[in-house]
């Protein structure tokens, strides 16, 4: 008889969890209340951990590079187009951005990774539509975005062809609900879940931006920047482009904010002169989960729980890592990549 497995949470994460699990012969019930909803719907898409990379980050790098590895045949397992684009340019607008580029090239080739400094005429040579006040370019060519809304989509449809039992229904006790296993996925609740997890929810506002007859055209590569000190990218959809993200300790609040919109658009147009032609066609916010160390904890907790959570920005990226290292440890292995997310690296949350 298969093993009964229960996923509290129907993000990304855990759908991705849920799949999986019941092709590798489990009997699996997954439990949300709205399931492909809160950060994984408001996400960006971008699979962009090279660009993100910074001295004394590298346990998050690692991370991300190892799944960035696992995202094509991950892809390719769904069977659905998702990705949106490929490549990411970081650009700088003035000089102590263009340093903190070299930096981070620097530092991400040090760790056995190419990224490439692109020069003022390079940039626009690849990117048509950024301004001529762009000081300097950094290129990861091998980065990628997926459509965020089309990858829970084709999730929802993996789920429910692998024979996985979807219940709408909240989740207050663990210890309540049934399963041999359980695999808590429950992203920023998942303290409220098992007490002493060290995550809590970061605010995210993200515009969604629609093109129009006669509006220029957007990127073609996902564009990263910091305007006045305020990080901002641009990730290519189908029908527009999607802006984010706004950052924010406030709780469990999912309200939209006059300044973050106006913060969002303003940097956005600093990057792309032309976005004041587009649709507004959505803003929106979620919660996302942060850990203490910025670093997901993805492992086992007890004889019974596996947590995996508190990805932050990071959960589409790591969904291919995470489900290899959660199914590792159900099956009483442990994931190499995933060291440095064991959970035991926090007293008290492992019991």
């Amino acid at each position: 008889m298969a093993q009964t497995l229960t996923v509290v949470g129907g993000g990304v994460i855990g759908m991705s969890i849920a799949w999986r699990a019941a092709q590798n012969g489990w009997q699996v019930t997954l439990f949300d209340p709205q399931p492909a909803s809160g950060a994984s719907w408001v996400a960006g898409g971008m699979l962009a951990p090279l660009s993100e990379g910074w001295p004394g980050e590298e346990r998050l790098l690692g991370l991300g590079a190892a799944s960035l590895d696992r995202w094509a045949e991950f892809a390719d397992r769904l069977g659905e187009q998702v990705f949106t684009s490929s490549g990411t340019l970081t650009v700088a607008l003035d000089s102590a951005d263009a340093a903190d580029l070299r930096t981070i090239a620097a530092f991400v080739g040090e760790q056995g990774h190419d990224l490439e400094i692109v020069d003022r005429a390079g940039v626009r040579a690849l990117e048509p539509a950024l301004p001529r006040s762009i000081r300097l370019g950094l290129l990861a060519a091998n980065e990628r975005s997926v459509d965020n809304r089309l990858l829970l989509g084709a999730l929802q449809r993996a789920v429910l062809e692998a024979g996985v039992s979807v219940l709408e229904e909240p989740v207050e006790d663990l210890d309540a609900v049934g399963g041999d296993q359980v695999v808590l996925a429950a992203g920023s609740r998942s303290a409220a879940l098992w007490p002493g997890l060290p995550v809590r929810p970061v605010k995210g506002e993200i515009l969604r931006l629609r093109t129009r007859p006669g509006a220029a055209p957007g990127p073609s590569r996902t564009v990263r920047a910091r305007v006045h000190g305020r990080p901002v990218y641009l990730v290519p959809r189908a029908d527009g482009i999607v802006v984010g993200a706004t950052q924010y300790e406030f709780g469990d609040d999912t309200r939209v904010t006059v300044g973050g919109v106006r913060d969002l658009i303003a940097d956005a147009e600093a990057l792309l002169p032309g976005i004041g032609e587009y649709e507004l066609a959505e803003t929106a916010a979620g919660l996302r989960p942060v850990s203490a160390d910025n670093v997901p904890l993805i492992g086992r907790v007890s004889d019974r729980v596996v947590v995996a959570t508190g990805h932050g920005r990071n959960g589409i990226l790591l969904a291919p890592l995470t489900v290899d290292a959660v199914l590792a440890a159900l099956a009483g292995t442990a994931l190499p990549e995933a060291k440095h997310a064991d959970p035991e690296r926090f007293s008290g949350v492992v019991r």
